[in-house]
């Protein structure tokens, strides 16, 4: 009888999860995405999306790297004018330039200009389809519920305004305090590190210096980044626009880190924080790289790959990386395009592609060389393989710095290495046991959630598409001019408040003072007066 009643729960409870299933369903969203990297964490969202039912349109231009066709949704086309090969050859020669033979130049300023680059790159992209009269057409009959966009270019954030669409943002971050504006969550100089200052949470003073210095240069440079998508925004919408208050319409942030990884700091209630949504359980590896694995012995493998945008390397460094990774007893699986180094060692076999996430999940995968995308920087740690990291651009020295301070990876300058200083840190990471029981402590506590990561950024889009938005989860500090945020308005009021009081005290004791005192001495003055004249 229990038996029976247990079962008669568990079909109730899967009649309703089906009634529920088709409640969720059939809302039409609109994706306008970054191509690249930034796409691939998107795509994952958009397939379950797709899989629940919804009717998803992919705005995306003619010439597209990653955006192709699929089964999981529509794609909306818009003419741009280049070819796709000139699409490739421009990021591929911006990926080899941070191999170029100079000095290794991380700082804040320098990797503004590479946003300024990449931001550049797109913007062709963006005002193409602005004015593209028939694609807005189509937009605005195509009546969406919601947008789903990467707001690191803002056509997205733009489109969202023009047709009023509740807006939902997928981004790792921004740099020029671009996000501390968005969600206006309070950020401290003083521990919270901006980015690309490479400094973890425990500054020195020296450091705390640097990190103030860097956030007052923000905002001048963002809007060097964005001025011209500002432009286009005010002509689309012809009235004067500031791009900051559209961005701030944004209903929810889905932010593609966590805690495990990122830094803790205060954050606002329409936030979340989704790290690891490319984090699948490893699958069965392809006969080849199975073969490969085989074949390691005890010793195992290590994965080395620094993302699609490298292609190539100079001669002189991947001989060096050669030399290094020939050193070592692991069979290392090398994702590389370009020419074969002539030293490659036995032990180092060259693919064009690797199944990535498959190799690190794989028990014999004892270390994993990256760029330290956060790609590839979560999946080392859902996997709970120690890294040894060689950030290129972007966020990918902060990315390293974080896991090198958490004591789970080492991080090299990949212009300035020697073959020594590689050949050490892969024995290091593989060989101290240390790196691996901190990798595998930041997995532990990674996994140890209520809700897997895509499944809660699903939620949320859906959220925002039954109910036209979070509007209250929006802090009302969006409404607030700079001056009313930080209460100097107030402050100028209450301090004149008190300077009037301190000015009006200050004049009745000066009267009375002068009433009280002043007629006693022309008395006194009076009386000696009486007294000469008698004499």
């Amino acid at each position: 009888m229990a038996g029976l009643l247990r079962a008669s729960q568990r079909a109730s409870v899967g009649l309703y999860l089906l009634a529920l299933w088709g409640v969720v369903g059939g809302e039409k969203l609109l994706v306008v995405p970054v191509d690249g990297s930034h796409w691939l964490s998107m795509k994952e969202i958009v397939e379950l999306l797709s899989e629940r039912g919804h009717d998803i349109v992919v705005l995306v231009p003619e010439v597209s790297l990653l955006v192709g066709e699929s089964r999981y949704y529509s794609r909306r086309t818009y003419s741009v004018p280049y070819t796709q090969e000139e699409l490739k050859n421009r990021f591929r020669s911006f990926g080899n330039s941070h191999f170029a033979e100079r000095s290794y130049l991380t700082t804040p300023l320098t990797e503004y200009w590479n946003n300024m680059i990449v931001v550049s790159l797109f913007f062709t992209n963006c005002e193409s389809l602005l004015q593209d009269s028939e694609t807005l057409r189509f937009l605005r009959e195509s009546r969406f519920d919601a947008l789903f966009t990467d707001p690191a270019v803002p056509c997205g954030v733009i489109l969202a305004e023009y047709l009023d669409l509740p807006s939902v943002y997928l981004f790792r971050g921004f740099p020029c305090a671009l996000e501390q504006v968005i969600s206006v969550s309070p950020n401290p100089m003083s521990y919270i590190p901006r980015y690309y200052t490479q400094f973890s949470d425990q500054m020195t003073f020296c450091q705390r210096v640097a990190n103030f210095l860097v956030n007052w240069f923000e905002i001048p440079l963002a809007y060097l980044l964005y001025s011209k998508y500002q432009d286009l925004a005010s002509e689309l919408l012809k009235r004067e626009v500031d791009l900051t208050t559209l961005y701030q319409k944004a209903s929810i942030l889905l932010l593609r880190y966590d805690f495990v990884f990122e830094y803790p700091r205060p954050i606002m209630p329409n936030m979340v924080f989704i790290g690891g949504t490319n984090c699948k359980k490893g699958r069965h590896l392809p006969q080849e790289f199975q073969a490969y694995v085989n074949a390691s012995g005890e010793h195992g493998v290590v994965v080395f790959s620094l993302g699609s945008m490298v292609s190539e390397i100079p001669e002189k460094k991947a001989m060096e990386i050669a030399d290094a990774l020939g050193r070592i007893p692991q069979t290392v699986l090398w994702r590389y395009t370009g020419p074969r180094p002539s030293n490659l060692a036995k032990n180092t076999k060259l693919v064009k592609w690797l199944p990535q996430n498959d190799l690190l999940g794989h028990p014999k995968t004892r270390a994993f060389i990256t760029h330290a995308g956060s790609h590839g920087i979560y999946e080392g740690i859902c996997n709970g393989v120690p890294m040894v990291m060689m950030p290129l651009f972007g966020d990918q020295m902060d990315n390293a710095k974080r896991i090198e301070s958490r004591g789970a990876g080492i991080t090299l300058n990949v212009l300035e290495m020697t073959s020594d200083e590689l050949a050490n840190a892969l024995k290091a990471v593989i060989n101290d046991k240390s790196y691996k029981e901190n990798i595998m402590r930041l997995s532990s506590l990674h996994k140890d959630r209520p809700m897997e990561p895509l499944d809660l950024a699903v939620f949320w889009v859906e959220f925002v598409m039954r109910h036209r938005g979070a509007g209250h989860l929006r802090p009302a500090a969006h409404n607030l001019t700079w001056y009313e945020y930080h209460s100097l308005d107030v402050i100028g009021f209450l301090l004149a408040v008190v300077l009037t009081t301190i000015f009006i005290t200050f004049k009745c004791c000066a009267f009375g003072c002068r009433k009280c005192f002043g007629k006693k001495g022309h008395v006194k003055k009076a009386q000696k007066s009486h007294k000469s004249k008698t004499h």
